[in-house]
């Protein structure tokens, strides 16, 4: 997997980090139990600092996207708590579409929108 990082962009490099990840699990190209890099590997790799990976690694744990075993590291492990993340999605689309509604993005539009970003993960 190709971790691409925008060092121009005003987003955490921790957050890009950990949207790339999880951008490859959604897309297939990361599965169930595949090893990420050491947090060593994944900064000399991107070229970052060992405490950015390591920031990106232990968030991603806390919302259930890996589990970290001493020995194997960090491990793609899916959350399987559907009713926590559907509200986590709610509190996130509720900002999202509310300046959607502010610029007269049509209902019509935003299922577009949705439905061109699903179509992009293997579901």
């Amino acid at each position: 997997m190709v971790i691409e990082i925008d060092f121009n962009s005003d987003e955490a490099i921790y957050v890009q980090l950990m949207n790339q990840i999880i951008l490859g699990i959604a897309t297939s190209r990361l599965q169930e139990g595949d090893t990420l890099p050491s947090v060593r590997q994944m900064a000399d790799t991107i070229g970052i600092n060992m405490h950015t990976v390591n920031k990106a690694y232990t968030l991603l744990k806390q919302e259930g996207f890996v589990s970290i075993d001493r020995r194997r590291g960090a491990i793609v492990a899916i959350d399987v708590d559907k009713i926590k993340t559907l509200e986590e999605m709610k509190e996130n689309l509720v900002v999202a579409l509310a300046k959607g509604c502010c610029k007269k993005v049509s209902r019509s539009e935003v299922h577009q929108l949705i439905d061109e970003i699903f179509d992009e993960y293997d579901l």
